[in-house]
């Protein structure tokens, strides 16, 4: 399809009309009396713009538009009087920003790549710990609430780097924030191989958390922004998580059986070195302005607000809805990952090779987020997340009441799939529901917040276990995952104003 616009300027305000056989949407903003019309056509479309005063002089106008596969198309753009004399003129794709240069496309995806690999680094980071925990307790001789202070220490990292992120970002810029986020992970990598005293084996979690906030968050925030199918390239990058805490499990597992159990996190070490090897590679300290240059994409809109980006950003409910729901669903993720291993060794029963478990339900995180892309497009992304909570709820219920390990272990592999597209359809929401200007910064925000929640919940868990046993894990999910639905029940299907 081919979309045409006929344009014409208006000394003020306007309005637009046209037929849409494919469906469109009108909305009106009174307050400049201007009408924009959007829509997906199957067929030609024709939008028509012109003023109620008359025209003044001609204007170009660019858009972008999908057929009903999703493809982008290049908009046909007419510009003249009312009259309708005029010229016409091409918008090809890099007028919105989609890369359309060989270099310009090779830029973007060795550019998402490299966060991809941030990503997986992550993923490994978080699903390392659940099948060693059973080996840290042994070689430390701590119990359940002692060796959750590894989750506490976490949070405090998390949280650190969530606050950090905005004022880090704001003053030295994207490419530099990245840097700092994948120095933090070597250095506590550094401290874990070596086995030192819990006190300190401990505390280098916070500085891990501190640099993950960082690079999840400001790897999520530019893929928000990127133009070029983003739904697709968030559950991809999420999919990048996925195979880290995927892969962990397989080594950890192994590790967690040697004597030298703490060189697991040398494997770790390895894959930082590579992420911040490629970050300085590709984005080179540049801001996110220049990465985004180079692969065709326009500045992004500024705030014209003389409030902090911190002010504007808390006034928005939005954000803080969904920085809560990232919290209780990153820890639910989490929770599973790293508290299943003791669960099914305990009650289940199972060997030493329990932890492959694990990796199970990052394996099904992984696919669902692949592979589950299409049903979030054909039911809607906020129709389908009620649908996987309540059949992951289900599956839950049937884990608690079944105690069966090898159906234990495929409900997990399960739980995992339905998980998995939830944290991209929430990162993909916010692109709807928040501005612009504040979109990095807020997107920072919640990830990084989010990100909490793999240390909140899971030391809540080994609280609970200590008192009444890990068979409290079950119940424990399954109220979390309630309490998710009603999160995502309070965050705005639209966008709207500061208050």
């Amino acid at each position: 399809m081919e979309l045409e616009i006929l344009s014409n300027s208006a000394s003020r305000g306007g309005y637009v009309g046209g037929a849409v056989p494919g469906g469109a949407t009108g909305a009106t903003d009174h307050s400049d009396g201007a009408a924009i019309l959007t829509g997906r056509g199957t067929d030609d479309n024709v939008l028509q713009s012109g003023s109620t005063t008359g025209a003044s002089r001609t204007a170009g106008v660019g858009l972008k538009a999908a057929n009903s596969s999703g493809v982008s198309v290049v908009a046909r753009v007419a510009t003249g009087p009312t009259q309708g004399q005029g010229q016409t003129t091409t918008v090809t794709p890099s007028a919105v920003g989609i890369p359309t240069t060989r270099k310009q496309k090779r830029t973007a995806q060795i550019q998402f790549m490299t966060l991809c690999w941030a990503l997986f680094l992550l993923g490994w980071s978080d699903a390392s710990t659940g099948p060693l925990l059973p080996r840290i307790q042994n070689v430390y001789h701590v119990g359940f609430v002692v060796v959750s202070l590894i989750f506490v220490f976490a949070c405090v990292g998390f949280i650190s780097g969530a606050v950090s992120n905005v004022p880090l970002g704001d003053k030295l810029g994207f490419g530099k924030t990245l840097v700092i986020g994948s120095i933090c992970p070597i250095i506590a990598q550094i401290l874990q191989s070596l086995a030192l005293p819990f006190p300190v084996f401990v505390m280098s979690f916070t500085i891990n958390g501190f640099g993950m906030a960082l690079l999840d968050a400001q790897s999520n925030g530019y893929v928000a922004m990127l133009k070029d199918s983003p739904q697709t390239k968030m559950g991809l990058l999420h999919a990048a998580y996925g195979a880290g805490a995927l892969c962990a499990p397989l080594v950890a597992t192994q590790f967690s059986q040697l004597s030298r159990w703490s060189f697991h996190y040398l494997v770790s070490l390895a894959i930082s070195l590579i992420n911040l090897a490629l970050i300085l590679a590709v984005f080179k300290l540049k801001s996110q302005d220049e990465c985004l240059a180079e692969i065709g994409q326009a500045e992004t809109d500024k705030s014209t607000s003389e409030d902090s980006t911190f002010s504007q950003m808390f006034r928005l409910k939005a954000v803080h809805y969904l920085a809560f729901f990232l919290l209780v669903y990153v820890g639910v993720e989490v929770t599973i990952g790293g508290w299943i291993v003791t669960f099914i060794i305990n009650v289940r029963h199972g060997g030493p090779s329990s932890g492959y478990i694990s990796s199970g339900f990052f394996a099904g995180l992984m696919l669902g987020r692949v592979l589950l892309i299409w049903v979030n497009e054909k039911v809607g992304n906020r129709r389908v997340m009620y649908i996987y909570a309540l059949l992951a709820i289900g599956l839950e219920i049937v884990i608690w009441f079944t105690p069966s390990l090898i159906g234990n272990a495929i409900a997990v592999a399960i739980v995992g799939m339905l998980l998995g597209p939830m944290y991209p359809i929430a990162m993909i929401h916010s692109g709807k529901v928040l501005p612009q200007w504040l979109l990095t910064s807020s997107i920072g925000w919640v990830a990084g917040f989010g990100q909490a929640g793999s240390a909140v919940l899971p030391f809540m868990t080994g609280a609970i276990a200590q008192r009444w046993g890990i068979r409290s894990l079950q119940p424990l999910l399954v109220i979390m995952m309630v309490l998710m639905i009603a999160l995502w029940k309070l965050v705005p299907s639209t966008m709207r104003r500061p208050d």
